[in-house]
Order: C-alpha cells, then structure tokens, then sequence
C-alpha cells in the first residue's frame, strides 16, 4: 500500500513538473524615456521649430524693450527739466507700457508653450503608440520606461532597448515625408 502511494505521489509530480515548463517565458525590456527624447531626431527638431520661433518673436520684443529702456532713461534726464506735471504724466506713460510689454512677454511664452506643448503631446502619442507595436512585433510582453517619469526602479542593463527604439524611431521618421517636402513632391506630380 505504502508503495502504491508513493508511486501515485512521484507520478503527480512527475506530471506537475512537466506542467510547469511549459509556463511561456516572459520577455520584458526597457526604455530610458529621458535618453529617448534627447536622442530622437524629430523631438529635436520640434525643440529646434521652437526654439527658433522664440528667438525670433523674441528679437521684436527686445526692440521694444531697448526702446522703452532708452526713453525711461530720457525720461531721467528730462524730469527735472520740464517739471514736475510733465514729469508725472509722462512717468505714467512709461509705467503702462512697462507693463504692456511684461503682457506680451507673458503672452508670447504661453503662445510658445501651447504651440509646442500640442505637437509634444502628439509626438509622445505616436512615440508610445511605436514601442507598443515595436513591443508586438518583437515578442515583448513587458516595455517599461525609465527616467524622469521613472516606473522601474531597477532593471539589468541587458534588458535596455533604448538605442534600438531610438534608432529605428529615426529610421521611420527619415524615411516619412517632411511638411515642407509634400508642395515640391505636388508640384512635379503635376508636370
């Protein structure tokens, strides 16, 4: 009887060991989202497009900035000379349009933020929508993300597909056509 028992019990576990090495093997990566911003092409050329758009819109604000520093140091120079009537009216004057240029510094930067925060929230959608086909595609049942919003607190460096994620985000965002590229291709199609 003994024996009986011991034979069924190394039978059931024979079976259940069989069982469990058939448990599918879990493949997980991850990506340094940080690195990933830095390194890909098309987030640095929207932080270019904005970058220059506010330098150049910041280039007129200046000029009147430089104006208005020049004619608050006139007004200096003449307050004394022209009296004290002239002097308070003028001293207004200068004091709305010291304001009015921290409202249009203030506008430009939100104008700026808005602008770009809209085409970073697409460029994110479609950087999260490329790792979740990326991850199908490659056999992937977990991608985490590292670095400034961390979700992992650690992970083997073997386990990084940052590069790889980088490098063929920028393959696909060569090879797509620019905005500017689209009106020379319309052109020459209609020839």
């Amino acid at each position: 009887m003994k024996k009986a028992l011991v034979i069924i019990a190394l039978s059931i576990l024979v079976v259940s060991c069989n069982k469990a090495t058939e448990v599918k093997e879990v493949k997980t990566a991850y990506v340094d989202t940080s690195v990933l911003m830095k390194e890909y092409t098309e987030a640095k050329d929207l932080e270019a497009k904005y970058k220059a758009q506010a330098e150049e819109k910041g280039r007129q604000l200046q000029a009147e900035i430089t104006r208005f520093k020049q004619d608050a140091a006139n007004f200096q120079s003449q307050a004394q000379a022209n009296g004290q009537a002239w002097a308070q009216q003028r001293g207004a004057e200068l004091q709305k349009r010291e304001q009015q240029l921290g409202y249009a510094q203030q506008a430009l930067s939100q104008q700026l933020q808005q602008e770009s925060g809209v085409e970073m929230d697409s460029l994110v959608s479609g950087v999260k929508k490329f790792i979740k086909d990326y991850g199908k595609k490659n056999g992937y049942s977990y991608i985490y993300g590292t670095g400034d919003a961390a979700t992992v607190l650690y992970a083997e460096d073997k386990y990084d597909i940052t590069k790889e994620i980088v490098k063929a985000l920028n393959d696909k965002y060569k090879a797509t056509p620019k905005a500017e590229d689209k009106p020379a291709a319309k052109e020459e199609a209609k020839k």
